[in-house]
This record gives structure tokens, sequence and C-alpha cells, in this order.
């Protein structure tokens, strides 16, 4: 059995429902798929003001979470608090964004996003040059409903996806599409049929990624970057988030 932990890091229980029943579809017999939600935050990542608090929320949801796990999956597509959770996890973390650029690029040659609300565009632009692909970046297309907006309504945005995945594909040149964000989980298997190219789902990428690492049972880094850091005391922090960084 691998057991594998979903940190959803807005504070939006329905999308934790989302995502955690869009990964069930996905996860291979024997997995054991367990899902919380962030205890404070915006209910929604739409700025990067939003994705720093949410950065905090995810490493708090990780140290409050007593269960087993053989892997984490961050379910947001931003990845916030992605680096500090490889940091201080002893188990294999996965963002979502992370594992869908990653297979993308295992897919051909340039791939696109599309997602929703407009300020994420930017923010994917950094997000993809941080990891040195913007090269293989065809284009990040996004739609004005916000991923909230299109959890909450799935069919009034199927049009302006499916418009944008075309665009990607036809205009910008992508081999590959992902449909990124947490409120997106599970409409790439709706849209595919109209889109001209391979498109990914960020749950899917991430919960394939995280399984992958898991079985392979691979050792914690007792140096370098993403070794454990040294204990520090701290002010302020929910008191299991202050052990966690003070052991």
């Amino acid at each position: 059995m691998t057991d594998i932990l979903l940190i959803n890091p807005n504070t939006t229980a329905s999308i934790t429902d989302l995502v955690l029943k869009t990964a069930k579809r996905f996860a291979s017999k024997g997995t054991n798929l367990r899902a919380v939600t962030g205890a404070f935050g915006p209910r929604y990542i739409a700025s990067r003001v939003g994705y720093a608090i949410a950065g905090h929320a995810a490493v708090d949801a990780f140290a409050n979470d007593r269960g087993r796990k053989d892997a984490v999956v961050l379910a947001c597509f931003g990845d916030p608090g992605l680096a500090a959770l490889k940091e201080i996890a002893k188990v294999p973390v996965v963002g979502m964004a992370d594992a869908s650029i990653l297979q993308a690029c295992a897919m051909g040659n340039r791939f696109s996003i599309v997602t929703g609300g407009e300020r994420w565009q930017a923010m994917l632009e950094e997000f993809v040059a941080s990891h040195g692909l913007s090269s293989r970046l065809a284009s990040i297309r996004t739609v004005a409903p916000t991923g909230a907006d299109i959890a909450r309504n799935p069919k009034a945005a199927m049009a302006l996806l499916a418009k944008g995945c075309t665009a990607c594909v036809r205009e910008d040149g992508a081999d590959v599409v992902i449909l990124g964000g947490a409120g997106l989980a599970g409409l790439a298997a709706k849209l595919k049929d109209a889109v001209d190219a391979p498109l990914l789902d960020g749950v899917a990428c991430a919960i394939s990624m995280a399984e992958a690492l898991a079985k392979q049972k691979l050792a914690k880094a007792k140096s370098g970057a993403l070794a454990l850091p040294a204990p520090v005391e701290s002010v302020g922090l929910s008191p299991a988030l202050a052990k966690l960084i003070a052991s």
C-alpha cells in the first residue's frame, strides 16, 4: 500500500474534494489517498500575496498531519511552498505544476498552459523560467473566470477553455497543452477530443509522479540544498509547525 497525502493550500474544502475525487480516478490500485485543506489564507490563490500566504499554509498543513505518508502532492498548480516542503519532508513531495511541465517536456518539444485567472499568466511565466524551461514554453493562456469560478460552474467555462487550448496548438505551436489549476481538475478528460494535441491534467501528472517516486523508497538528502534544515526557534506559528522546525 502506498499512502499519498494531498495538500490543498487554499481554504476552500470543495476544491480539496474535487482534487481528491480526480486523484482517485488516476491513482493505481493499492494507493491510498488522503487530502487536507489549508487552515488559513485565501479561499483561492489568484495573486502573489495569496501565493505567499498559501506557501505558509501548505507547510503548516504538512506539519499538522499525523498520518502515514509515502509521498506528498501539493494540490495547487503554482506549487506554493514546494521548495520548503521538499526541504522539511522526509518523503518525496510533488507539485502539480512541477510534475505537469516535466511530463509535458517528455511528451513534446514545446508546451502551453491554459488556466483560469488573468494574474496567473505572469506568475506561471516566472515559474517556468525558474525551471530553466522558458525556451520550451509556447504560451500561457488564461481565461477570465478564476479556477474557483470554474470549479463552481465548469460547464460555463468549457467553451472558453477549449478555445484557449486550441489556440495554443494552432496559433502558438504547442505540442502539448497543460490544463492547469486545482479548480480545473478532471476537465482535461472532458476537453481532450476538442484539442488537436495531448492535454495533460495537473492532478493526473502529480499522482503518477508521486506514485513512481514513492515506490522507489528514495532516501532523504543528508547534505545539499534539500537536506533537513538546522533547528530554529520561532514565534507565532502553530504548535505543530513550531515543533517541526525546532527538531
